[in-house]
């Protein structure tokens, strides 16, 4: 967490140690090893094809690695499947938007508490006594959510036909719904334009500011990778090449030779 000065603590709600996947003969990771500590948000940057999005899909259970460990906290999550790993605090946004694009925004956000029931079919079904009870807690969160991420505008409008932009913010809402101990945020301004960037990137640090949500990042804007992000891990060809800070990640000479080959100017601006 946080300190009530602002400082990270060097816990680690999340360890990676050694992680080895590959398709046939394609290594996708290479023996990454990182962690993640509670409060910050820590960015995986690297050119397409490097791993980023391979590394969340292994964090939260769509693949498995041959070989390393992923820790949250002191339980090994390696070989455990999505929805375990959902039920124990992970959340996650795709790079491609996934949500049920026939119900509205408010159902989308509900459909995301579904972790979080806890009465049995029958008083479901017949939707009387705790199920109501617990209806209504559910509903409250939900809400609160919606609050949050300004859609009221949307909370009962179709997914399916609202914007690209309002859509990536009701993704960011679902895994927010699920009450993540760790937040998986998967090229979350990609396809955005400017406002709605600016828009999403203040949701993302007060998400992270106000509830003390850990995350990972995967984005390719590395002007805002480098303004928000805590830490900064670089990955090329899937192996690590770099973690520090974001000042020590942008002048580390592997980094920029994955980028351009010589030049960090070009990639390493203010893109908003």
């Amino acid at each position: 967490m946080r300190r009530e000065d602002g400082a990270l603590t060097n816990e680690a709600i999340l360890k990676i140690e050694d992680l080895h996947l590959a398709f046939g003969g394609l290594n996708a990771l290479t023996g990454v090893s990182l962690e993640v500590r509670p409060g910050e948000i820590l960015s995986i940057i690297g050119p397409n094809g490097a791993g980023k999005s391979s590394l969340l899909n292994c964090i939260n259970g769509f693949y498995r690695p041959q070989r390393g460990r992923i820790m949250l906290a002191d339980q090994d999550i390696t070989r455990l499947p999505p929805h375990k790993i959902a039920r124990l605090g992970i959340s996650r946004t795709f790079q491609n938007i996934a949500l049920y694009t026939g119900l509205t925004t408010l159902d989308n956000l509900m459909a995301a508490r579904h972790v979080h029931y806890r009465a049995g079919l029958l008083p479901c079904a017949l939707y009387f006594g705790r199920a109501h009870a617990e209806e209504i807690r559910h509903r409250k969160v939900v809400e609160d959510i919606i609050d949050f991420l300004e859609m009221e505008a949307i909370r009962k409008q179709v997914v399916g036909v609202v914007p690209y932009g309002q859509r990536k913010r009701v993704e960011l809402g679902r895994a927010l719904a699920l009450e993540p101990k760790l937040l998986l945020l998967d090229e979350p301004l990609a396809g955005m334009n400017l406002e709605e960037k600016e828009d999403m990137v203040r949701f993302i640090l007060e998400t992270n500011r106000r509830k003390g949500i850990p995350m990972v990042l995967v984005e390719h804007d590395m002007g805002v990778v480098m303004e928000i992000a805590d830490r900064v891990a670089a990955l090329d060809f899937g192996c690590q090449i770099a973690i520090g800070s974001p000042e020590e990640v942008k002048a580390d000479p592997r980094v920029i030779k994955a980028y351009l080959g010589e030049d960090e100017s070009a990639i390493f601006v203010e893109s908003r």
